[in-house]
């Protein structure tokens, strides 16, 4: 199935980047770019093809969590000329971008998981596959599934906003 030609696509695109920007900050372009690929070439799997925003902005917020975890198996050289080093520290004593301090919380959490409860994690958002396909691939039931990530998720979620 095609995509609708009544969808608009820039507008689409407006709403998704900022969604993109909650998540990401300066990543955000990319990550909507690779979202929007993604729906293009996965437009038949939208349940909603007349109204696609809501499946369009999930698939632009697990864009942005394979970047945070791109992100994070990326090296960060620690420069002594850094600018970010250089800057006058806010109130907190924060010296850098948000972004990055947003990237290195989500490492810092996923770290903390268990080896299983990452395999799960990469699973659903890394190899971006469905409850079913998982359940499938590690031989569960799918219930099992959706218990499991909605809790790793709201755990995820409790460390992340402490």
């Amino acid at each position: 199935m095609q995509a609708p030609a009544s969808v608009d696509w820039d507008a689409v695109r407006r709403r998704c980047l900022r969604e993109a920007r909650r998540h990401v900050g300066d990543g955000a372009e990319d990550v909507v770019q690779e979202a929007l690929l993604r729906a293009w070439r996965h437009w038949d799997a939208c349940s909603t093809p007349d109204a696609p925003l809501p499946w369009l902005l999930a698939i632009t917020r697990r864009e942005a969590w394979r970047w945070h975890t791109r992100a994070s198996r990326r090296p960060q050289p620690c420069d002594p000329g850094d600018e970010a080093l250089d800057a006058p520290a806010d109130r907190d004593g924060w010296t850098g971008d948000e972004s990055t301090m947003e990237r290195l919380s989500v490492a810092a959490a996923l770290a903390e998981l268990g080896s299983e409860e990452r395999r799960l994690i990469g699973l659903r958002y890394g190899e971006d596959l469905t409850q079913e396909e998982i359940a499938k691939r590690l031989a569960l039931p799918e219930g099992t599934v959706k218990v499991r990530l909605h809790r790793l998720r709201a755990r995820l979620r409790r460390r992340l906003e402490t």
